[in-house]
């Protein structure tokens, strides 16, 4: 009986050990992610960021040379068309003259007023010599109604007549020249100095895209301003120029646009834009507000252009325009120049078999996936047809409610057995 147990209690110590090493070499399941194949639609877009842009913008420019008042608009300001007082032009005032150009304009003044007094006796005895000559002819052809003179003598009088209207005619245009000359002088003497205040009244302002008025905002000794105001509805975007100071025409002064008249511009891949067609529905996320907002798709331009990338690599870039479906009361807070991440629908698929994109791989020139079959990784061959980088559209292979290895690595073989991490 001792013997009997003696070798039970052997046998059993050797049965455990036998059982240890069995399972120590025992395959164990290998831990993996496991997903479904289900049924659901898939969208393949084309993601990029993209930013928001006013769709028509206005740059106001000086139209005429002068002083440019100081403009007292501001960034984000509402502007009406042709009411609002933009910008407001004065004429320049004169050039500083040293003291030797003062002593020669004062010498050409001088030299203007004397021509003008050696006009003024010049024009009287032309003016005298042609009503002479007016009188003689008279007579002369009242003498020859009755033969007292002969017709030579008469058209030797209309020469003379014809001849003193033109040395008349003459001595005027030298005295408006003679006038005009002195202006000229008196004007190069002015030299730069605060502007004489006129009355309101004697002013005069000219008014740049709107009609004109008889009143002047601000008057000066010259007359005159040029007010400019607004061509459009909108809002102030951006002040050029918003110190006084004396501009030419072309010069920028302001920029309005209308920040409710929005489109979005997204740069793609050029090999991705001619997926893109005219009318494709965009997705807009992250651009600040608590849903999505969306577009259609207006435009893919038809020329590129080189982009360098994050990574230092050359690609080339397509701008596609996107007008905003959602009304501005949706995105009241959206300006020009926002960022925004764009999702550009290119293909669209409803109610298809699908399971998740890391679950295939390539074996050859066809892919593959591990089907879970009672607890073991089981490789397939699967037809792989749409596909959005998440979810891809299962044409054959599997169906529905089957299990799928998730981001099968080099252990996973043919066979292996799987449990769900």
């Amino acid at each position: 009986m001792k013997n009997w147990l003696s070798k039970s209690f052997f046998l059993l110590i050797a049965a455990a050990i036998v059982t240890g090493i069995v399972y120590a070499f025992w395959p164990q399941p290998e831990v993996v992610d496991i997903a479904a194949v289900d049924r659901g639609d898939i969208q393949v877009t084309v993601d990029e960021d993209g930013k928001t842009r006013i769709r028509e913008k206005y740059i106001v420019s000086a139209p005429l040379s002068g002083r440019l008042l100081r403009i007292d608009m501001d960034p984000g300001d509402e502007v009406f068309r042709d009411e609002t007082l933009l910008a407001t032009i004065e004429p320049r005032d004169p050039e500083l003259l040293d003291a030797r150009a003062i002593a020669q304009a004062e010498a050409r003044v001088k030299t203007a007023e004397a021509s003008r007094l050696r006009a003024a006796p010049i024009l009287e005895e032309a003016r005298i010599s042609q009503a002479n000559a007016e009188a003689e002819l008279a007579r002369s052809r009242r003498a020859r109604e009755g033969n007292a003179v002969t017709q030579s003598q008469l058209e030797d009088d209309e020469t003379a007549y014809r001849r003193a209207s033109q040395v008349l005619r003459a001595a005027k245009h030298a005295e408006e020249i003679a006038e005009f000359e002195l202006e000229q002088a008196e004007a190069a003497l002015l030299r730069s100095r605060p502007p004489i205040k006129s009355e309101p009244a004697e002013s005069e302002t000219v008014e740049g895209n709107g009609p004109a008025t008889s009143e002047s905002d601000e008057p000066n000794g010259n007359g005159w301003t040029f007010a400019i105001r607004a061509p459009v509805s909108g809002r102030v975007l951006r002040v050029f120029q918003e110190s006084a100071a004396v501009v030419t025409p072309g010069t920028s002064l302001l920029e309005l646009g209308d920040p409710k008249d929005l489109e979005i511009e997204i740069d793609v891949l050029s090999s991705d834009a001619v997926k893109i067609e005219t009318g494709d529905l965009v997705r807009l996320e992250h651009w600040g507000g608590d849903t999505p907002l969306f577009g259609r798709v207006r435009l893919v331009e038809p020329a590129g252009f080189t982009k360098i990338s994050t990574l230092g690599v050359e690609e080339q870039r397509v701008n596609a325009i996107v007008d905003l479906v959602d009304s501005p009361e949706a995105r009241p807070a959206l300006g020009d120049g926002f960022r925004v991440e764009a999702r550009i629908i290119i293909d669209e698929a409803k109610d298809v078999l699908r399971i998740p994109a890391s679950a295939l791989f390539r074996e050859q020139d066809q892919w593959a996936a591990f089907k879970v079959v009672d607890g073991r990784a089981v490789r397939i061959k699967v037809d792989v047809g749409r596909s959005d980088g998440i979810q891809s559209e299962i044409l054959k292979g599997l169906e529905a409610g089957e299990q799928v290895v998730v981001h099968p690595s080099d252990r996973i073989l043919d066979g292996t057995p799987v449990q769900q991490r």
